[in-house]
């Protein structure tokens, strides 16, 4: 193994990992919002609304996140002008990098809203009579009295859709974004090392990876002692 290319091209790998980041914190906030969204269509009472809302869940889950990528991105190219967007010594198109995170929020919001939903039916009824037997609305008694308390069920499940977008942002590979992967591969053009760059990116996807799931671990300890406190 010689890893000696990374003195010439580690800030190759820093910027790239900057950029996974980068994409999968904007598309874990809007994926969450879209989730939330689709979760209270889907439990509305309403059949359009619900109707909507599962057409949307089941065709998004059930069709790959690569083709989806390919898909979105042709059809929303044409709405964001190309403009380079520099990150260290890399440089994103942001006419792919915008297409690309939307459809890696509309797929993640599928997965979302289930997690949500789920978490929401896990609240016991008694709550939400009780909240309407005070006076609360249905949209204060949601706000208020249903979602802090399925936010204990909701957050497991919900770090580990962070942790899988954070692996997931390297399909956009696919589109020319260069993040983490793309700039592995960046590496390996310019340098001729085949393989030890992918081993490089595999370490980071990992440190990344690992180092959210300790940190989420720490929030839902602290917010299961609160509720116990």
């Amino acid at each position: 193994m010689d890893f000696s290319f990374l003195d010439k091209y580690f800030p190759y790998f820093l910027s790239g990992t900057g950029i996974t980041i980068m994409i999968s914190v904007v598309t874990v906030i809007l994926g969450t919002g879209i989730g939330l969204l689709m979760a209270l269509l889907k439990l509305s009472k309403k059949k359009p609304l619900n109707v909507l809302a599962n057409v949307y869940i089941e065709v998004l889950r059930g069709t790959p996140m690569l083709l989806q990528i390919m898909i979105g991105f042709l059809l929303l190219q044409g709405f964001f002008p190309s403009k380079d967007l520099e990150v260290g010594v890399l440089t994103v198109d942001l006419g792919r990098l915008l297409p690309g995170m939307i459809v890696l929020s509309l797929n993640s919001g599928a997965y979302v809203a289930e997690i949500i939903r789920g978490g929401i039916l896990a609240v016991n009824n008694g709550q939400t009579e009780a909240s309407y037997s005070l006076g609360l609305r249905p949209a204060q008694t949601m706000r208020y009295v249903i979602l802090p308390q399925a936010l204990r069920n909701i957050l497991p499940p919900l770090g580990n859709e962070f942790i899988t977008l954070i692996k997931d942002s390297s399909l956009l590979t696919a589109i020319g974004i260069n993040e983490l992967m793309g700039a592995a591969q960046i590496v390996i053009s310019n340098s001729y090392v085949p393989l030890e760059p992918y081993f490089i990116a595999a370490a980071v996807y990992f440190s990344m990876t690992f180092a959210t799931s300790r940190l989420l671990n720490r929030w839902e300890k602290r917010l299961g002692k609160g509720y116990q406190g």
